[in-house]
């Protein structure tokens, strides 16, 4: 188990927008920062971090807290292991005691997957580098392909004896069990007979972007063509190949940085590039780009440069992965190597500036790429060119942006000296009858009658809960200040008249909540609400004062979660950007004495009508002689509090 200590210091440094800025594209808001979602596919942001507070929020899934809950959302992550990541991000010596049976239970599925995988890697590494057989074999297959020591330590390169289960029985005997070894596709068990999936491979594990070991790839050794090439983990609950680009890990700094992504097709042409000196490039593992691995790009960057092999035919097959690109609203330009090459042999022919000129000279325009990829194929036949001219108008119909499609539009005309007018119209057509094939899917307007049901299935608003939060947020946002209070003392005139006299005292506003609260033997009806006034007292009465930092990095979930909510709520203005449009939000600090009462006396209300409506309901139920008197007083105290709230009853 972790020791405080460790986790103290590791709260005390981790940067919130440092951590939360490695996955990502994170710009600045005013004092704080704003970027896409990575819980949700939109495009306007909606995701929030603040420095000053040390949290984040995204107000599109409602999810919030600090550098450790976002790893634990993001990455899937248990706490120990965010800990244990942000401990070795900033340097920090962990420091541990041992752990109980009960806590080694706590591990989820999860968590003894990833930690099968890690071992693994480990395990396939260090045979490489410290066997003899690993060095013969395997470390002289990657420096024969030209990937120097320090390179292949970098992507954490392996290798996997030639043996039925050298590496099953190697993970059996160090405690791990068969079902997570068969779980992760490390292990195939058939019957009573387990052996290792990648045995005679070497190796290149696939990390999350956090660093976390999904799966692994392996290639083949030997010439025999009834085995694959390559073979890559089987999909599991910790390896989606669909969701993960090659090498997203070790790219992902560069990419924010250089504001854009190489796209390739192959873990050597990865590992090639980085030898040279670009390190923003990832790879799609040889399949199909998808929009998930595409989203994950659009984090860190709106820009993707595809690189492709100098192979027509392999070209034609990849060109559809474009208009993927282009529906997520990003820019694409597109890099074709000479014949018979590909990112890999062109950067180990080349030198970093070579290759480094290279693409930056051949980098085209998606639309320049598709016509001068097709407009061979077409020979000046007019129909031909007809279909290459509808085939690239129907990828500018897959960009979101309108303005964007102008422009492309434009350019098209130019390069196919064709009118504008022309493009326009088949444009429109394409547009409408995407439109048409969204509307197939949604359902049909309803009737009159499923309105009103739906309405009346609404759930009700509950005053009492949203008044609760509004006690905890003035507490969390306000509790330690010193304000001048206003009260009313009764007292006779001369005549002998009860009139009302102004008493001004300053008060902390923590404290005047507290005893207003304890006066009237008030107490939270929402449960995460009662857990988080309670906690907040308690600090009031040890320290007199609040310490909200506790309370953002508490263990309960539930808590950081809410209390996150609570102090990011005011920086979704600066999202909308209100003040760009002349509407000014009033500052709290104004008008807190009237906040703070008006919070009590409302809370007061509430739970006053709720005493009536018991009261009414109990008679009904039980045919009973209602106590008018009782019910007169709790009236009459009702009308004081909207009195003192200067409301009308």
């Amino acid at each position: 188990m972790i020791t405080k200590q460790t986790i103290d210091q590791v709260f005390e440094t981790a940067r919130v927008e440092e951590v939360i800025g490695e996955f990502v594209q994170l710009k600045k808001a005013g004092s704080n920062f704003k970027g896409l979602s990575p819980f949700t596919d939109e495009r306007t942001p909606s995701f929030m971090v603040s420095p000053v507070k040390q949290i984040w929020k995204d107000f599109s899934t409602g999810k919030g807290g600090n550098a450790i809950s976002f790893l634990m959302e993001h990455e899937h992550y248990s706490y120990p292991e965010a800990i244990r990541y942000l401990a070795r991000k900033y340097n920090i010596e962990i420091e541990e005691t041992e752990q109980s049976d009960e806590e080694k239970q706590q591990l989820n599925e999860r968590e003894s997957m990833f930690l099968v995988s890690k071992f693994a890697k480990d395990y396939f590494h260090d045979l490489m580098l410290n066997t003899q057989q690993g060095k013969a074999i395997g470390l002289s297959y990657f420096k024969e392909r030209g990937f120097r020591e320090e390179t292949i330590k970098k992507f954490e390169l392996g290798y996997a004896k030639d043996e039925w289960s050298n590496f099953t029985d190697a993970a059996l005997k160090k405690g791990y069990e068969l079902k997570y070894l068969a779980s992760t596709g490390l292990t195939i068990v058939k019957e009573k007979k387990q052996f290792d999936r990648f045995k005679g491979r070497v190796l290149f594990p696939i990390h999350s972007m956090s660093g976390r070991i999904l799966g692994f790839g392996g290639r083949i050794l030997t010439n025999d063509k009834k085995a694959a090439k390559y073979l890559n983990s089987p999909e599991s609950d910790i390896y989606h190949k669909s969701k993960i680009l090659y090498g997203i890990y070790h790219a992902k700094k560069e990419i924010a940085k250089q504001d854009n992504c190489f796209l390739v097709e192959g873990y050597t042409d990865v590992i090639s590039f980085h030898q040279s000196g670009i390190e923003n490039v990832v790879a799609s593992s040889g399949t199909a780009l998808t929009p998930d691995q595409i989203r994950l790009v659009r984090r860190l960057t709106q820009n993707i440069t595809v690189l492709f092999d100098g192979d027509a035919a392999g070209i034609r097959a990849s060109i559809r992965g474009i208009d993927l690109i282009l529906e997520q609203g990003m820019n694409v330009k597109v890099v074709s190597f000479p014949e018979g090459e590909d990112p890999d042999s062109f950067a180990k022919s080349h030198s970093d500036s070579e290759l480094k000129e290279y693409l930056a000279k051949n980098a085209q325009d998606f639309i320049n790429f598709k016509v001068s990829l097709l407009l061979k194929d077409t020979k000046n036949d007019p129909v031909k060119k007809a279909g290459l001219i509808r085939d690239i108008v129907t990828s500018i119909s897959k960009i979101p942006d309108s303005i964007q499609r102008e422009v492309y539009i434009q350019e098209c005309a130019r390069i196919m000296e064709i009118s504008e007018r022309v493009l326009f119209s088949e444009l429109a057509q394409l547009l409408k009858k995407d439109q048409k094939e969204a509307t197939k899917h949604q359902q049909k307007t309803p009737s009159l009658s499923v309105v009103k049901d739906d309405v009346a299935a609404l759930p009700k608003v509950n005053s009492l809960e949203i008044l609760e939060k509004e006690i905890i947020r003035i507490l969390l946002l306000y509790g330690n200040e010193e304000v001048d209070f206003v009260d009313w003392i009764e007292k006779e005139d001369e005549n002998g008249k009860i009139i009302l006299e102004k008493e001004i005292y300053t008060h902390q506003v923590a404290k005047e909540l507290y005893l207003n609260l304890q006066e009237d033997e008030m107490e939270f009806a929402n449960e995460t609400f009662k857990k988080i006034y309670f906690e907040l007292i308690h600090q009031l009465n040890q320290n007199e004062k609040i310490m909200i930092e506790q309370l953002v990095h508490h263990v309960d979930k539930e808590i950081a979660n809410e209390v996150t909510g609570i102090l990011m709520d005011e920086e979704k203005y600066s999202l909308s950007r209100w003040e760009s449009k002349e509407i000014f939000v009033s500052t709290t600090e104004k008008i807190l004495p009237k906040l703070v009462s008006d919070a009590i006396l409302n809370l007061r209300r509430v739970l006053i009508e709720h005493k009536i409506n018991g009261i009414l309901t109990d008679i009904k139920i039980h045919n009973a002689i209602p106590d008018l008197e009782e019910i007169n007083n709790y009236t009459g105290l009702k009308t004081r509090l909207f009195d003192k709230l200067n409301r009308v009853v």
